[in-house]
């Protein structure tokens, strides 16, 4: 009887199995050694036999590995010149050529077509004829740089077809799946990427690895630093971790989160970051980011990350240099937030790949307050608390306030308790959100830098869940987190509809209202990531808010205009105004 340790030899001659009872039938563990490169056996006279582990009809997991067994006789596949054999579920075609018998997945790696309907040409390529994907039957090669076919080892033992089905390890199949995905990847194949993770779920291993590999993919290919694909990362991971008995949910978390990644980087060259480390000094990196010194607050930032723990020194300077202006719109201060969920999530291993584009964008970022519509922010922080007036105003004494004007009405009140300031001016941005008037999505007569939609709103409260956050770690930042969040008031004024009642739009039962939106989330139907990611930062924004317990009516204001945004149209595209702001802008280009 054939011994079952792995690859040892077998004492049972290959003549006396293939005479065993059954053996019409599959033989299991007797194999010849054979090249794993090619699809065809290495001629050995019959001397060395191996055997598998496997159980005749099991299954390990995601893994077969039956070994050598026979899937046809010689005489019925050169009558039909293909056929397909079955065995637990898996279909493998095999076809007679005149270069000899070869053996593959019979379903197209692509979308599944049966490859026994394809077309085969005298050199072996063997095209599936639904979308003219091409494959080398020797390698498997895909000749369209997409899925590589599967294919198996052959031998001819008498007037039978045997073919030779192990799966190769889990460590090589998820290198191999890593690779596809890369692939995939770098052409943003959305279809592909989702494929590629769901075969590296397949294998038991974490899939939250292609996340990973997406961002060191693309970090050094992010020429301004941060993009919302890293920021939504965050988000997908933490409704990714939510989802523990839903495959398919987790799935499109995963697929999610690296697609946008992809897309954000497709075709960009790559751009180097400075080399050298600088010993981490808090102050030095935040003048550095002030100055726009991208290479000394790289170095310094190398500096942190050889200490080990680069989150735990960088996070305060981080939030200062994010804070010390009215940065991207206050996407500087979001992104510090979410780079620390993706490093507490995925491990210290993607802190480089993390913090090095997100450092690039604090230095690179845009500088609002230095703009007219925003320029009473310096003197707003230099006043900030300096008047006796103590008591917070209400969310709707902001209404019509411009920026500066909100900037200055701010201050004013600076002495107030931080918290009562904080619930004041997040229910003025969400007031402003609850009762956007929706008309001004279709606004044609604008100027560049005039165009207005309810993305726009949603910064108000993802902003305002980042000073949170920031500020109740690190006091000091109060003002400039508070002024900014008076900024955002200012911006968004004037697009409102007070006939709107917030009432209207109040949700009785937060959690089955989240239970909803979670759904939604999960098959948004969004064609462009902007908007997608947008609705899930602003409803993760908002749920945490609400969880803080720090809101109290604003955070219940904010509640009801994330609920009008979801039941609310979301044009982007607006297709006349960008033809008639370039005919005027180009009349006055001289």
């Amino acid at each position: 009887m054939c011994s079952k340790t792995a690859r040892s030899r077998c004492p049972v001659p290959a003549a006396t199995c293939s005479a065993m009872p059954g053996s019409s039938g599959p033989i299991w563990g007797c194999e010849p050694a054979y090249d794993r490169a090619v699809n065809r056996a290495v001629p050995n006279g019959g001397a060395a036999y191996f055997i598998r582990d496997g159980q005749p009809a099991g299954k390990r997991g995601a893994t077969m590995n039956q070994g050598w067994v026979r899937a046809a006789g010689v005489d019925e596949l050169r009558q039909k010149g293909r056929i397909v054999f079955r065995l637990d579920g898996r279909q493998i075609a095999l076809f007679d050529t005149a270069k000899g018998v070869y053996a593959c997945n019979n379903r197209c790696p692509h979308e599944g077509y049966p490859l026994r309907e394809g077309t085969l040409d005298g050199n072996c390529l063997l095209t599936c004829n639904w979308h003219n994907w091409k494959f080398d039957l020797e390698t498997g090669e895909n000749q369209r740089a997409g899925d590589r076919l599967r294919v198996y080892p052959v031998e001819i033992r008498g007037a039978d077809v045997w073919i030779e089905i192990v799966d190769p390890p889990v460590e090589e199949r998820l290198a191999k799946s890593l690779k596809d995905l890369k692939q995939g990847f770098d052409r943003h194949g959305y279809d592909r990427l989702a494929r590629e993770i769901a075969r590296i779920a397949r294998l038991g291993v974490d899939p939250a690895i292609a996340v990973r590999e997406a961002i060191r993919w693309s970090h050094d290919r992010l020429e301004f630093g941060w993009t919302h694909a890293y920021a939504g990362a965050a988000d997908w991971l933490a409704l990714y971790d939510e989802h523990e008995d839903e495959p398919e949910s987790r799935l499109i978390c995963l697929l999610e989160a690296v697609g946008h990644m992809a897309d954000d980087t497709l075709r960009r060259p790559r751009y180097p970051y400075a080399e050298g480390v600088e010993d981490w000094d808090e102050d030095a990196f935040v003048r550095a980011v002030e100055d726009e010194d991208e290479a000394r607050a790289i170095r310094l930032t190398r500096g942190a990350l050889a200490m080990g723990d680069a989150w735990g020194p960088m996070e305060r300077g981080l939030a200062r240099a994010a804070l010390a202006h009215y940065a991207d719109f206050g996407h500087a201060a979001i992104y510090v937030t979410k780079a620390s969920a993706l490093i507490r999530r995925l491990g210290g291993e993607v802190a480089e790949p993390v913090l090095l584009p997100l450092v690039r964008g604090l230095v690179t970022a845009t500088r609002e307050d230095l703009i007219p519509e925003f320029r009473a922010y310096a003197d707003a922080l230099q006043d900030f608390g300096s008047r006796p007036n103590g008591s917070a105003p209400a969310a709707a004494d902001y209404a019509g306030l411009s920026a500066n004007k909100a900037l200055a009405f701010t201050a004013e009140h600076g002495a107030a308790p931080p918290f009562d300031l904080y619930r004041s001016l997040l229910g003025a941005n969400a007031l402003n959100m609850v009762q956007f008037d929706v008309r001004h999505l279709g606004d044609l007569d604008k100027p560049y830098g005039g165009d207005f939609g309810w993305l726009d709103l949603t910064h108000g409260l993802t902003f305002a869940e980042a000073v949170l956050g920031l500020c109740s770690k690190f006091p000091e930042l109060w003002p400039a987190g508070l002024l900014q969040m008076a900024c955002f008031s200012g911006r968004n004024t004037g697009h409102q509809d007070d006939a709107l009642d917030p009432d209207d739009w109040a949700v009785a039962d937060p959690d089955a209202f989240f239970a909803g939106v979670g759904r939604t989330l999960l098959d948004h139907g969004q064609d462009r990531y902007i908007v997608s990611v947008h609705l899930l930062k602003t409803a993760l924004s908002v749920r945490s808010l609400l969880a803080s317990g720090e809101c109290g009516r604003s955070g219940e204001l904010a509640l009801a205009a994330l609920n009008r945004l979801l039941q609310s149209p979301l044009r982007r595209k607006m297709v006349r105004r960008t033809a008639r702001q370039a005919m005027r802008f180009v009349e006055i280009d001289i």
